[in-house]
């Protein structure tokens, strides 16, 4: 554990909206609920995303699969997120924050 980091586990419902058209009959979470759940985690630190700097989607994330969510800083306007489902690497990247 890096200092200052947070942690939470991620585990998307089978019947969340966005999954009806990504993709049906196979659905797969999309990108963009894995950066809202970095987004809120900050949030509730004060801080608010205003830049995604980098972010590199590597595995699918399926739903009701859990997954570990890990963000800390590197700098003072770039936190590091790291996304990884048991010894699987899904997400990797750097979001630019500020206060909120």
């Amino acid at each position: 554990m890096t200092a200052g980091e947070l942690r939470t586990t991620l585990r998307v419902p089978a019947t969340h909206p966005a999954l009806r058209g990504h993709f049906p009959g196979r659905p797969l979470v999309p990108a963009v609920l894995l950066l809202e759940a970095a987004a809120m985690l900050l949030q509730e630190q004060g801080l608010r995303v205003v830049g995604i700097e980098r972010a590199k989607f590597l595995a699918p994330l399926q739903p009701r699969q859990a997954a570990t969510l890990r963000i800390w800083p590197r700098t003072t306007t770039d936190w590091q997120f790291a996304i990884d489902r048991a010894e699987m690497a899904i997400a990797r990247g750097v979001l630019r924050v500020a206060a909120a």
